[in-house]
Protein backbone atom coordinates (compact mmCIF):
# COMPACT_ATOMS: atom_id res chain seq x y z
CA UNK A 1 0.00 0.00 0.00
CA UNK A 2 1.50 3.44 -1.19
CA UNK A 3 0.34 6.86 -0.38
CA UNK A 4 -1.57 9.14 -2.05
CA UNK A 5 -0.22 12.73 -2.34
CA UNK A 6 -2.53 15.98 -3.59
CA UNK A 7 -2.09 19.51 -3.47
CA UNK A 8 -4.62 22.32 -3.33
CA UNK A 9 -5.05 26.30 -2.33
CA UNK A 10 -6.85 27.10 0.44
CA UNK A 11 -7.46 30.32 1.74
CA UNK A 12 -4.40 31.38 -0.22
CA UNK A 13 -2.45 28.69 1.78
CA UNK A 14 -1.10 25.52 0.26
CA UNK A 15 -2.85 22.09 1.70
CA UNK A 16 -0.42 18.72 1.16
CA UNK A 17 -2.96 15.72 1.90
CA UNK A 18 -1.48 12.75 2.34
CA UNK A 19 -3.17 9.40 2.30
CA UNK A 20 -2.45 5.49 2.70
CA UNK A 21 0.95 4.56 4.06
CA UNK A 22 3.75 7.12 4.30
CA UNK A 23 6.60 4.74 4.59
CA UNK A 24 10.03 4.47 3.40
CA UNK A 25 8.71 2.82 -0.31
CA UNK A 26 8.31 5.71 -1.67
CA UNK A 27 10.12 7.97 -0.06
CA UNK A 28 12.51 8.71 -2.95
CA UNK A 29 9.85 9.84 -5.06
CA UNK A 30 7.40 11.55 -2.59
CA UNK A 31 10.79 13.71 -1.57
CA UNK A 32 11.19 14.58 -5.00
CA UNK A 33 7.69 15.66 -5.23
CA UNK A 34 7.91 17.77 -1.84
CA UNK A 35 10.65 19.30 -3.57
CA UNK A 36 9.32 20.50 -6.60
CA UNK A 37 6.25 22.01 -4.51
CA UNK A 38 7.05 26.15 -4.42
CA UNK A 39 4.62 27.93 -1.72
CA UNK A 40 5.71 29.58 1.36
CA UNK A 41 2.85 29.05 3.56
CA UNK A 42 1.99 25.08 3.67
CA UNK A 43 -0.25 23.14 5.49
CA UNK A 44 0.27 19.29 6.11
CA UNK A 45 -2.73 17.34 6.10
CA UNK A 46 -2.13 13.98 7.63
CA UNK A 47 -5.87 13.16 8.23
CA UNK A 48 -5.95 10.42 5.98
CA UNK A 49 -2.45 8.52 6.40
CA UNK A 50 -3.27 4.92 7.98
CA UNK A 51 0.66 3.87 8.67
CA UNK A 52 3.97 6.29 9.05
CA UNK A 53 7.37 4.88 9.57
CA UNK A 54 10.82 6.70 10.61
CA UNK A 55 11.13 7.56 7.03
CA UNK A 56 7.84 9.33 6.52
CA UNK A 57 7.95 11.15 9.62
CA UNK A 58 11.48 12.32 8.76
CA UNK A 59 9.42 13.48 5.61
CA UNK A 60 7.18 15.82 7.36
CA UNK A 61 9.95 16.47 9.72
CA UNK A 62 11.90 17.83 6.75
CA UNK A 63 9.07 19.85 5.47
CA UNK A 64 8.73 21.54 9.11
CA UNK A 65 11.92 22.39 10.02
CA UNK A 66 13.33 23.84 6.31
CA UNK A 67 9.62 25.09 4.75
CA UNK A 68 8.10 26.24 8.19
CA UNK A 69 4.90 23.42 7.55
CA UNK A 70 2.18 23.62 9.80
CA UNK A 71 0.76 19.76 10.25
CA UNK A 72 -2.89 18.99 10.53
CA UNK A 73 -4.39 15.64 11.04
CA UNK A 74 -1.77 13.56 13.07
CA UNK A 75 -2.88 11.25 15.11
CA UNK A 76 -0.80 10.68 19.00
CA UNK A 77 1.75 8.31 17.36
CA UNK A 78 2.02 10.04 14.50
CA UNK A 79 2.59 12.96 16.80
CA UNK A 80 4.98 11.11 18.79
CA UNK A 81 7.50 9.63 16.14
CA UNK A 82 7.60 12.96 14.62
CA UNK A 83 8.78 14.74 18.04
CA UNK A 84 11.13 11.61 18.45
CA UNK A 85 12.54 12.00 14.70
CA UNK A 86 12.86 15.74 15.41
CA UNK A 87 14.70 15.31 19.16
CA UNK A 88 17.19 13.21 16.94
CA UNK A 89 17.87 15.72 14.21
CA UNK A 90 21.25 17.32 15.93
CA UNK A 91 24.26 17.71 14.10
CA UNK A 92 26.96 15.21 13.88
CA UNK A 93 30.87 15.71 13.42
CA UNK A 94 32.48 13.17 11.20
CA UNK A 95 35.96 13.63 12.06
CA UNK A 96 36.83 14.23 15.63
CA UNK A 97 38.61 18.11 16.19
CA UNK A 98 41.77 17.57 17.32
CA UNK A 99 42.19 18.69 21.12
CA UNK A 100 45.08 20.93 21.53
CA UNK A 101 48.72 19.62 22.23
CA UNK A 102 48.99 20.39 26.00
CA UNK A 103 45.44 18.77 26.41
CA UNK A 104 47.10 15.95 24.75
CA UNK A 105 49.97 15.93 26.81
CA UNK A 106 48.41 16.08 30.03
CA UNK A 107 45.88 13.74 29.40
CA UNK A 108 48.85 10.90 28.53
CA UNK A 109 50.58 11.65 31.64
CA UNK A 110 47.55 11.41 33.54
CA UNK A 111 46.55 8.39 32.12
CA UNK A 112 50.30 6.82 32.03
CA UNK A 113 50.05 8.01 36.16
CA UNK A 114 47.08 6.24 37.21
CA UNK A 115 47.95 3.26 35.09
CA UNK A 116 51.08 3.09 36.98
CA UNK A 117 49.69 4.15 40.47
CA UNK A 118 46.96 1.04 39.29
CA UNK A 119 49.54 -1.23 38.83
CA UNK A 120 51.76 -0.65 41.81
CA UNK A 121 48.81 -1.24 44.05
CA UNK A 122 47.44 -4.57 42.50
CA UNK A 123 51.48 -5.66 42.65
CA UNK A 124 51.23 -5.08 46.14
CA UNK A 125 48.00 -7.31 46.78
CA UNK A 126 49.53 -9.74 44.25
CA UNK A 127 52.60 -9.89 47.04
CA UNK A 128 50.16 -10.00 49.87
CA UNK A 129 47.81 -12.90 48.24
CA UNK A 130 51.61 -14.96 47.82
CA UNK A 131 52.50 -14.58 51.31
CA UNK A 132 49.33 -15.66 52.59
CA UNK A 133 49.72 -18.63 50.47
CA UNK A 134 53.24 -19.01 51.68
CA UNK A 135 52.11 -19.27 55.03
CA UNK A 136 49.50 -21.39 54.15
CA UNK A 137 52.41 -23.97 53.01
CA UNK A 138 54.67 -23.50 55.64
CA UNK A 139 51.00 -24.56 58.29
CA UNK A 140 50.26 -27.43 55.81
CA UNK A 141 53.64 -28.65 54.35
CA UNK A 142 51.78 -31.36 52.03
CA UNK A 143 50.76 -28.65 50.15
CA UNK A 144 54.06 -27.59 48.89
CA UNK A 145 54.68 -29.05 44.91
CA UNK A 146 57.72 -29.97 44.25
CA UNK A 147 57.18 -31.59 41.00
CA UNK A 148 56.36 -28.39 39.86
CA UNK A 149 59.24 -26.16 41.32
CA UNK A 150 61.81 -28.38 39.80
CA UNK A 151 59.89 -28.12 36.69
CA UNK A 152 60.53 -24.67 36.80
CA UNK A 153 64.04 -24.61 37.54
CA UNK A 154 64.47 -26.88 34.25
CA UNK A 155 62.24 -24.06 32.46
CA UNK A 156 64.30 -20.65 34.15
CA UNK A 157 67.77 -22.50 34.65
CA UNK A 158 69.04 -25.04 32.93
CA UNK A 159 67.60 -24.26 29.29
CA UNK A 160 68.80 -20.54 29.71
CA UNK A 161 72.29 -21.62 30.21
CA UNK A 162 73.23 -21.65 26.41
CA UNK A 163 71.55 -18.07 25.70
CA UNK A 164 72.83 -16.82 28.93
CA UNK A 165 76.48 -18.08 28.73
CA UNK A 166 76.84 -16.78 25.09
CA UNK A 167 75.55 -13.31 25.91
CA UNK A 168 77.99 -12.98 28.80
CA UNK A 169 81.02 -14.12 26.51
CA UNK A 170 80.32 -11.54 24.01
CA UNK A 171 79.48 -8.86 26.49
CA UNK A 172 83.06 -9.74 28.17
CA UNK A 173 84.54 -9.31 24.94
CA UNK A 174 83.05 -6.38 24.29
CA UNK A 175 83.91 -4.99 27.21
CA UNK A 176 87.58 -5.95 26.94
CA UNK A 177 87.88 -4.23 23.64
CA UNK A 178 86.22 -1.58 24.39
CA UNK A 179 87.96 -1.01 27.57
CA UNK A 180 91.59 -1.49 26.08
CA UNK A 181 90.85 1.08 23.21
CA UNK A 182 90.30 3.56 25.67
CA UNK A 183 93.01 3.04 28.40
CA UNK A 184 95.62 2.72 25.41
CA UNK A 185 95.36 6.49 25.04
CA UNK A 186 96.73 6.82 28.70
CA UNK A 187 99.46 3.95 28.14
CA UNK A 188 96.97 1.84 31.26
CA UNK A 189 95.91 -1.19 29.01
CA UNK A 190 97.26 -3.69 32.07
CA UNK A 191 93.89 -1.68 33.52
CA UNK A 192 91.84 -3.41 31.48
CA UNK A 193 91.61 -6.39 33.57
CA UNK A 194 89.86 -4.54 36.43
CA UNK A 195 87.02 -2.96 33.99
CA UNK A 196 86.47 -6.69 33.51
CA UNK A 197 86.43 -8.21 36.23
CA UNK A 198 84.46 -5.23 38.03
CA UNK A 199 82.06 -4.67 35.49
CA UNK A 200 81.47 -8.40 34.72
CA UNK A 201 80.86 -9.81 38.53
CA UNK A 202 79.22 -6.30 40.08
CA UNK A 203 77.14 -5.34 37.70
CA UNK A 204 76.42 -6.34 33.95
CA UNK A 205 76.80 -10.39 34.79
CA UNK A 206 73.49 -9.92 37.31
CA UNK A 207 71.75 -7.25 35.48
CA UNK A 208 72.44 -8.44 31.95
CA UNK A 209 70.82 -12.22 33.31
CA UNK A 210 67.82 -10.08 34.88
CA UNK A 211 66.86 -8.63 31.11
CA UNK A 212 67.48 -12.00 29.97
CA UNK A 213 65.50 -14.12 32.43
CA UNK A 214 63.24 -10.89 32.31
CA UNK A 215 62.49 -11.70 28.59
CA UNK A 216 63.05 -15.33 28.58
CA UNK A 217 61.09 -16.44 31.58
CA UNK A 218 58.89 -13.42 32.64
CA UNK A 219 56.85 -13.61 29.47
CA UNK A 220 56.61 -17.13 29.23
CA UNK A 221 54.93 -17.02 33.03
CA UNK A 222 52.52 -14.37 31.44
CA UNK A 223 51.95 -16.06 28.71
CA UNK A 224 51.36 -19.33 30.25
CA UNK A 225 48.81 -17.59 32.96
CA UNK A 226 47.37 -15.93 30.62
CA UNK A 227 46.52 -18.61 28.53
CA UNK A 228 44.90 -20.40 31.07
CA UNK A 229 43.30 -18.09 32.48
CA UNK A 230 41.73 -17.34 28.93
CA UNK A 231 40.36 -21.00 28.96
CA UNK A 232 39.36 -20.52 32.11
CA UNK A 233 41.42 -23.03 33.63
CA UNK A 234 42.17 -20.65 36.53
CA UNK A 235 38.27 -20.38 37.50
CA UNK A 236 38.35 -24.12 37.33
CA UNK A 237 41.31 -24.86 39.80
CA UNK A 238 39.26 -22.42 42.46
CA UNK A 239 36.16 -24.43 41.78
CA UNK A 240 37.59 -28.03 42.62
CA UNK A 241 39.79 -26.07 46.11
CA UNK A 242 43.12 -25.60 44.19
CA UNK A 243 44.40 -22.34 45.03
CA UNK A 244 46.16 -20.64 41.87
CA UNK A 245 48.69 -19.00 43.91
CA UNK A 246 50.03 -22.08 45.40
CA UNK A 247 49.99 -24.26 42.49
CA UNK A 248 50.78 -21.87 39.55
CA UNK A 249 52.60 -18.45 40.85
CA UNK A 250 54.66 -19.72 43.90
CA UNK A 251 56.47 -22.55 42.24
CA UNK A 252 57.54 -20.27 39.47
CA UNK A 253 58.31 -17.21 41.66
CA UNK A 254 60.62 -19.71 44.11
CA UNK A 255 62.41 -21.34 41.08
CA UNK A 256 63.27 -17.73 39.71
CA UNK A 257 64.56 -16.42 43.16
CA UNK A 258 66.55 -19.79 43.34
CA UNK A 259 68.15 -20.37 39.94
CA UNK A 260 68.93 -16.21 39.72
CA UNK A 261 71.81 -16.25 41.99
CA UNK A 262 73.07 -19.10 40.12
CA UNK A 263 72.56 -17.99 36.75
CA UNK A 264 73.92 -14.41 37.58
CA UNK A 265 77.24 -15.91 39.05
CA UNK A 266 77.84 -18.27 36.06
CA UNK A 267 76.93 -14.49 33.80
CA UNK A 268 79.74 -13.07 35.72
CA UNK A 269 82.21 -15.42 35.18
CA UNK A 270 81.84 -16.26 31.54
CA UNK A 271 81.81 -12.42 30.87
CA UNK A 272 85.25 -12.59 32.96
CA UNK A 273 86.33 -15.80 30.47
CA UNK A 274 84.99 -13.54 27.83
CA UNK A 275 87.27 -10.98 28.54
CA UNK A 276 90.47 -13.20 29.22
CA UNK A 277 90.06 -14.55 26.14
CA UNK A 278 90.27 -10.99 24.34
CA UNK A 279 93.16 -9.65 26.71
CA UNK A 280 95.21 -12.83 26.00
CA UNK A 281 94.65 -12.50 21.98
CA UNK A 282 94.65 -8.81 21.40
CA UNK A 283 97.16 -7.83 24.42
CA UNK A 284 99.30 -10.80 24.82
CA UNK A 285 98.25 -11.21 28.53
CA UNK A 286 99.00 -15.18 29.12
CA UNK A 287 95.85 -16.59 31.03
CA UNK A 288 97.58 -17.19 34.38
CA UNK A 289 98.49 -13.51 34.80
CA UNK A 290 94.80 -12.80 33.96
CA UNK A 291 93.48 -15.04 36.45
CA UNK A 292 95.67 -13.81 39.05
CA UNK A 293 95.27 -9.83 38.48
CA UNK A 294 91.24 -10.90 37.96
CA UNK A 295 91.28 -12.76 42.22
CA UNK A 296 93.53 -9.18 42.91
CA UNK A 297 90.93 -6.78 41.32
CA UNK A 298 87.68 -8.42 42.37
CA UNK A 299 86.79 -7.86 46.41
CA UNK A 300 84.73 -9.99 47.72
CA UNK A 301 81.88 -7.24 48.14
CA UNK A 302 80.94 -7.56 44.59
CA UNK A 303 80.64 -10.93 44.90
CA UNK A 304 78.11 -10.38 48.09
CA UNK A 305 76.26 -8.11 46.13
CA UNK A 306 75.42 -10.52 42.89
CA UNK A 307 74.50 -12.54 45.38
CA UNK A 308 71.81 -10.00 47.19
CA UNK A 309 70.84 -8.36 44.17
CA UNK A 310 69.86 -11.51 41.77
CA UNK A 311 67.10 -13.14 43.59
CA UNK A 312 65.73 -9.48 44.64
CA UNK A 313 65.51 -9.34 40.87
CA UNK A 314 64.30 -12.54 40.23
CA UNK A 315 61.37 -12.27 42.59
CA UNK A 316 60.44 -9.06 41.18
CA UNK A 317 60.54 -10.61 37.22
CA UNK A 318 58.47 -13.63 38.29
CA UNK A 319 56.30 -11.34 40.49
CA UNK A 320 55.68 -9.44 37.49
CA UNK A 321 55.26 -12.35 34.74
CA UNK A 322 52.54 -13.99 36.79
CA UNK A 323 50.64 -10.89 37.94
CA UNK A 324 50.20 -9.91 34.76
CA UNK A 325 49.29 -13.35 33.11
CA UNK A 326 46.73 -13.63 35.76
CA UNK A 327 44.91 -10.32 34.49
CA UNK A 328 44.36 -11.56 31.10
CA UNK A 329 40.38 -11.06 29.79
CA UNK A 330 38.87 -11.46 27.05
CA UNK A 331 40.12 -12.14 24.00
CA UNK A 332 43.66 -13.83 23.10
CA UNK A 333 45.26 -10.59 21.97
CA UNK A 334 45.08 -9.57 25.76
CA UNK A 335 47.37 -12.42 26.16
CA UNK A 336 50.05 -11.13 24.35
CA UNK A 337 49.03 -7.41 25.04
CA UNK A 338 49.72 -8.50 28.85
CA UNK A 339 53.09 -10.62 28.14
CA UNK A 340 54.58 -7.24 26.58
CA UNK A 341 53.42 -5.66 29.77
CA UNK A 342 55.41 -8.37 32.02
CA UNK A 343 58.34 -7.83 30.26
CA UNK A 344 58.71 -4.10 29.72
CA UNK A 345 57.43 -4.06 33.67
CA UNK A 346 60.03 -6.62 34.76
CA UNK A 347 62.97 -4.73 33.09
CA UNK A 348 62.10 -1.37 34.24
CA UNK A 349 61.64 -2.69 37.62
CA UNK A 350 65.06 -4.30 37.67
CA UNK A 351 66.75 -1.15 36.47
CA UNK A 352 65.04 0.34 39.16
CA UNK A 353 66.30 -1.47 41.98
CA UNK A 354 69.70 -1.84 40.77
CA UNK A 355 70.47 1.99 40.65
CA UNK A 356 68.33 1.69 44.46
CA UNK A 357 71.14 -1.04 45.45
CA UNK A 358 74.01 0.96 43.93
CA UNK A 359 73.76 3.72 45.98
CA UNK A 360 72.54 1.73 48.78
CA UNK A 361 76.05 -0.17 48.58
CA UNK A 362 77.62 2.93 47.86
CA UNK A 363 76.52 4.32 51.26
CA UNK A 364 77.66 1.31 53.81
CA UNK A 365 81.05 1.29 51.85
CA UNK A 366 80.91 -1.63 49.41
CA UNK A 367 81.92 0.85 46.53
Amino acid sequence: MSVDFSQTDEDGRCVLRFEGALTMLRARRLSDELAAVRADDIVVDLSGVERMDTVGAWLIHKLERDRGATVTGASDEQRTLIEHVAQADKPITVRRQPEPLIYQFVGQVGAASVTAVTTLVGLLGFFGSLCLSVAQIFRHPRRFRFNAVVQQFDMVGIHALGIIGLMSVLVGIVIAQQGAVQLRQFGAEIYTVNLIGRAAMRELGVLMTAIMVAGRSGSAFAAELGSMKLNEEVDAMRIIGISPMESLVFPRVLATLLMMPLLGFYAAILAIVGGGIFTWASLDMPPITYVQRIREVIPMTDLWQTLIKAPTFGFIIAMAGCFQGLLVEGNAEEVGRRTTTAVVQGIFLVIVLDAFFAVFFTQIGWP
